[in-house]
């Protein structure tokens, strides 16, 4: 059977490139090197590669199978392709979940990426320079966010502009479609990203100790740093969970996105070695590239404790406070700041329209919507939850939606795509269809990891993290009792969260309502 997508992937170095950007995010270049650093440094990549292995291979091929068993039956979003698997109702209403969980992390993810933009801007006018504080960037950050207002900013004005043109690009490329709008964006974003990011790194190497008033401040002390290995960090359940977590977040796995980019490949299409491929593109960029530029910078800056303190405080107050401090202590920072936060934006951008994608399909392969409609309802949907982010940053909204869609219900439907695969559908059904036109042989001892140690992985660490994260953020435990806003806001997110489930709850139900639609 041919795929019934009108559009597909034009070549496949398109495909692998557009599969990397959708896992090459803000995360590898800001997430990771933190991560790294705060559990154990070096011993991390212990735990780190174990999940790899164990979990981001694995279910890097079952997705991609999934997708494209999927697409193959006119499905590009997980209603409909979990339904290939299971011939059960209840299986498209788990298919849901990947709807959600998409729709909801662009929403707030889009906003972050349009302040990569912005300051990447900022840079080249030299908006920030004066600032020499982190305290002072923070000032200027939170003004710029409407958090706070000061001298900088009169208002989120400038914030909810960026966001705007932001979101324009994003839906002007989802209109263009696969071939002729994502497919582009990925040959142009990826290669200018590695350069980009290699120029940095190589500008990384060169700084040696810039304050030889502070000889223990190093570019190398820096790599010390993250990469010096703690060995007791290896017996902390928070260390694997820190790991998991990053596999999860780094291969943008367990969310619906691959899925989707997968249904539009033809049914024998190799998904062997372009998914290790893919996955390997996007490790060298985490590990190598990210691993060399933010923590090794603000540590030949600031110091140990000092970078201690950022890396503790949050990866985006990393980039978008320590970071642009440093660029006016170079030579030609405002070069350098402009390519480090356009670096960013382009990481962003080729994972937003990925998220974006599911919902695209669904509009289109079940409720039969042309793609020009579907790309503007998506960007209407985006621009009403991205406004409510936007407005009550300072109360949570983000954080809430993050921890929820961004990380746990992440491992969830990883959970429940594997037992559906390996399964239902049966672990000798499931082999052939990875091996379907592969252009490799899988080792097969990951046939019977697929089966046993990933559900089991899966199932353990959900359990753990439910416990300990999970009930105390539904209690709201870290939350202050007296601090209204913050409760009420991050009761809003949950609303929103809510409402967009249930919204694709009943289209899924209109959508495989109509008699004879399978």
């Amino acid at each position: 059977m041919g795929n019934p997508h009108k559009d597909r992937w034009a070549t496949r170095i398109g495909l692998i490139l557009a599969m990397a950007g959708n896992a090459v995010g803000l995360g590898n270049f800001l997430r990771f090197p933190t991560q790294a650093a705060q559990n154990g440094g070096g011993a991390f990549m212990i735990p780190y590669f174990i999940s790899f292995l164990l979990l981001g291979i694995p279910l890097m091929w079952v997705e991609w199978a999934i997708g494209r068993r999927g697409g193959i039956h006119g499905h590009g979003s997980l209603p409909g392709g979990f339904y290939t698997l299971w011939k059960h109702p209840a299986a498209r209403y788990l298919g849901v979940f990947s709807i959600l969980i998409t729709l909801a992390t662009v929403i707030f993810y889009l906003y972050v990426e349009s302040w990569t933009l912005a300051f990447s801007i900022f840079s080249i006018n030299k908006s920030y320079f004066g600032i020499q504080t982190r305290e002072g960037m923070g000032a200027f950050l939170h003004a710029f966010q409407g958090v706070e207002k000061n001298q900088h900013f009169a208002g989120i004005g400038v914030a909810l502009l960026f966001f705007l043109v932001t979101l324009v690009i994003n839906v002007w490329i989802l209109r263009r479609g696969i071939s002729k709008g994502i497919e582009i964006l990925a040959k142009i974003a990826m290669p200018l990203l590695f350069i980009m990011a290699v120029v940095l790194v190589i500008r990384v190497f060169t700084l040696g100790t810039p304050d030889p008033a502070y000889p223990d401040r190093s570019v190398w002390g820096g790599f010390a740093f993250v990469w010096n290995p703690n060995f007791s960090a290896l017996s902390s359940p928070t260390v694997w969970l820190a790991a998991a977590g990053q596999i999860f977040f780094t291969l943008s796995l367990g969310a619906g996105h691959l899925h989707c980019y997968a249904s539009y490949l033809r049914e024998k299409d190799d998904i062997a070695l372009t998914g290790l491929t893919t996955s390997a593109t996007n490790e060298f960029v985490e590990v190598v590239l990210g691993g060399s530029l933010a923590i090794p910078i603000a540590f030949a800056f600031f110091g140990f404790q000092e970078t201690v303190a950022i890396a503790n405080s949050g990866s985006y107050n990393l980039a978008f406070q320590a970071l642009p401090i440093v660029f006016q202590k170079m030579y030609g920072g405002w070069f350098f700041g402009f390519l480090w936060f356009l670096l960013l934006f382009f990481a962003g951008i080729t994972s937003s329209v990925a998220l974006s994608s599911p919902t695209m399909s669904f509009l289109q392969d079940e409720l039969g919507m042309t793609r020009n409609k579907a790309a503007w309802v998506v960007g209407a949907i985006i621009l009403t939850g991205g406004l409510l982010v936007a407005l009550f940053l300072g109360y949570g909204f983000l954080d809430e939606m993050d921890f929820w869609v961004g990380t746990f219900f992440l491992v969830v439907l990883a959970f429940i795509e594997v037992v559906l695969f390996a399964w239902v559908l049966g672990m000798d059904k499931a082999w052939k269809e990875i091996h379907k036109g592969a252009d490799m042989r899988v080792p097969i001892v990951f046939k019977y990891i697929i089966k046993y140690v990933t559900p089991v992985f899966l199932g353990v660490l959900l359990m753990v993290w439910f416990v300990k994260d999970g009930i105390p953020y539904l209690a709201m435990s870290h939350v202050d009792a007296g601090n209204t806003g913050e409760i009420l806001g991050r009761w809003g997110a949950r609303v929103l969260m809510i409402s967009i489930f249930i919204l694709f709850v009943i289209l899924t139900r209109k959508a495989f309502g109509r008699k004879g639609r399978d």
